[in-house]
């Protein structure tokens, strides 16, 4: 352990911590929490990135992914770090907590937002970016978008039926029903038709904003549908939804044709 507490300082040793972890729990953690205060930022880091339960291309801790409340002492005491490079790391580490614990890592983020300053809002934000994307209610409010007064009032797809190489037009017209400005945070749904002819939903960033006191105001949308690296098409139904501060609203459904011939 002291070796890699050198070595951290010159190149990554979060990977080779955690076995150490794992054998060595109990002391691996005192350790830790001394070095959380160290002078040096590469080994303060080290304190949160070695200890993340899911990280990429690591040693899974399982331990952690069970019983992540291990780890949040640690994170209490990096959360406000003066360097950005440590706090990235409670934001990633909070992140893969709530692959597991979804409630949890709202629960924590709310309470840090609870006296809130611009550096722990980018931390909470970062850190609840899967939360947010799987549209998770708790995670929204702490966010402050209100998912009780607004609400969509219309929608439309322009069309039922799509060439693949061409693309989708839509549009949705959203409304804030409080006496008060709010934040919106819009998002529409593509269920893609699978191979078995099941439909397997995908999330696209569509627009952020601030409604006024009674606002309705009307987006409109496009999206592409054509070959890309990162995913098969399968031609037959499919299906669009948005998404407002969480709250899933149907549009409709479109056939997607031409797709066999594109691929031959």
């Amino acid at each position: 352990m002291a070796a890699m507490k050198e070595m951290t300082r010159r190149f990554s040793a979060e990977f080779a911590i955690r076995p150490f972890i794992e054998r060595y729990e109990e002391e691996a953690m005192t350790l830790l929490a001394e070095w959380a205060e160290d002078e040096c930022a590469h080994v303060r880091r080290l304190v949160s990135e070695g200890t993340r339960p899911r990280l990429p291309w690591g040693q899974r801790l399982k331990g952690f992914i069970e019983a992540p409340d291990k780890c949040l002492p640690l994170l209490e005491k990096l959360k406000d770090d003066e360097t950005e490079y440590v706090r990235r790391s409670v934001a990633n580490h909070l992140n893969d907590i709530s692959k597991d614990h979804p409630d949890l890592t709202a629960e924590v983020c709310g309470r840090w937002l609870e006296q809130p300053t611009e550096r722990r809002l980018r931390l909470v934000r970062h850190a609840l970016r899967s939360n947010v994307k799987a549209a998770h209610l708790p995670s929204l409010a702490v966010l402050g978008y209100d998912a009780e007064h607004t609400c969509v009032v219309r929608s439309v797809l322009d069309t039922d039926r799509v060439v693949y190489g061409s693309g989708l037009t839509f549009s949705a017209e959203i409304s804030n029903a409080s006496e008060k400005a709010v934040p919106f945070m819009l998002d529409f749904v593509i269920y893609h038709r699978k191979a078995n002819g099941t439909q397997a939903p995908k999330v696209f960033k569509w627009r952020r904003g601030e409604l006024s006191a009674g606002q309705t105001l009307r987006i409109s949308g496009k999206h592409s549908i054509r070959p890309i690296t990162t995913r098969r098409y399968y031609e037959g139904e499919h299906r669009l939804a948005v998404l407002l501060n969480g709250v899933e609203t149907p549009i409709g459904s479109f056939e997607l044709v031409g797709v066999e011939e594109v691929v031959a």
